[in-house]
Parts: C-alpha cells; structure tokens; sequence
C-alpha cells in the first residue's frame, strides 16, 4: 500500500505562482510514475503532468509552459510548480502514483483556486 498526502493548495491571483507538494509513504518502491491531476466543478479529472521514477515528464497542453513537475525519489515526493496561473486553472488537484503491479493511488486533493 502507498499513502499520498498533498500540501499547497490556496487561494492566489490571477497571474500569480503555487507549488504543490505530496509526500508519498507506505510501500514507495513499488512506484513508476507519479502524477498530478486536477477536477474542476462539472468537469472530469484530468491529467496535469506526470514523471517516472527516470525523470521522464509529460505535461497536458493547457499547462506546457506554465507548470513545472519534479520529483526526489530518495525522498519519495513529487512537487507541481505552478506559475501564470489562470481561473481556468482552479480545481482541487490530486496527486497520484502508479506501481510496477499497475495499482493506482490517489491522494485526498489540494484545492486551488485562482481569482481573476
């Protein structure tokens, strides 16, 4: 089993910057992939950005540019930095890992919310 808790979350103007932390524990070397997800109201989840356990990154096209993802694998976090936030940006955001079995983890999500 894997524990995912977030951090970073809050309230922050239109053009501003956020990062998100999550701390992953519990059986951490089974992880590949970490990941951050975001739901905004009405909406479905939907991909952030994702790194493997070799660095490797994958950003949606709404976020190229804008959020940067990283990860330390000896200390088993992954972090989302967010800069030029947009309203369109807000959402609760999850943070998620995938393991080497294909078991897949969610944290309790961060909310984020950008004021224009």
């Amino acid at each position: 089993q894997v524990q995912l808790v977030e951090s970073g979350g809050g309230l922050v103007q239109t053009g501003g910057s956020l990062r998100l932390s999550c701390a992953a524990s519990g059986s951490t070397f089974s992880i590949n992939v970490m990941g951050w997800y975001r739901q905004a109201p009405g909406k479905q989840r939907e991909l952030v950005a994702t790194i493997n356990r070799g660095g490797s990154t994958k950003y949606a096209d709404s976020v190229t540019g804008r959020f940067t993802i990283s990860r330390d694998n000896a200390k088993d976090t992954v972090s989302l930095q967010m800069n030029s936030l947009k309203p369109e940006d807000t959402a609760v955001y999850y943070c998620n890992a995938n393991s080497y079995y294909s078991i897949e983890y969610w944290g309790q999500g961060t909310q984020v919310i950008v004021s224009s």
